[in-house]
């Protein structure tokens, strides 16, 4: 089993930490993984994006030129990484900030309205996880709660259960659409 992914937005959303996580959370659950961050010119609006492999064998190449999986957070990222996914992969974006659809009839496609149903905008990215953990259960959501327990910035462990809601709605919206 491998699976590789791409994060990506601006600069803010969170998509570093949604990647980390996912990672963080992987590798306490025993997976080889990588985790490699990329950053635009500006690090609060510019283009980010990172891209995670999960594998249950040790991993040949960190490098991920076609993602199986796409976490989209805005408009200009959509653009830029749908074309590159592989047929039959899952596209999740976030239908809130991006108005645009795709062409493609290849992708298994779940928009989800995150920064509508997150607590609070920041949290967005775990809204986002939630859905995709739901519709792809690469891991568990508890096992990602456990990572974001154990990880977690210190200044941030007080947002911990509006994080947990986070997911939860996640979830929820994911359970309301058809892939």
């Amino acid at each position: 089993m491998q699976h590789e992914l791409i994060f990506a937005g601006f600069g803010g959303q969170g998509i570093m930490f949604a990647g980390q996580l996912l990672a963080y959370a992987a590798m306490d659950q025993g997976y080889h993984v990588t985790w490699i961050p990329s950053y635009g010119p500006e690090m609060r609006g510019g283009t980010a994006y990172c891209t995670v492999v999960i594998s249950d064998q040790p991993i040949g190449s960190p490098v991920v030129k076609h993602p199986s999986i796409g976490m989209i957070f805005n408009a200009p990222s959509f653009d830029k990484f749908v074309p590159m996914l592989q047929p039959n992969g899952l596209l999740v974006y976030n239908q809130s900030l991006i108005p645009q659809s795709t062409t493609r009839d290849d992708l298994l496609i779940l928009p989800v309205s995150a920064t509508e149903n997150a607590p609070a905008p920041q949290l967005t990215n775990m809204v986002m996880m939630g859905a995709l953990l739901t519709v792809k259960p690469i891991l568990t959501l508890d096992a990602l709660k456990a990572a974001l327990e154990a990880h977690i910035p210190a200044h941030r462990r007080h947002l911990l259960k509006d994080n947990f809601e986070a997911l939860a709605s996640g979830a929820r919206l994911a359970e309301q659409v058809t892939v």
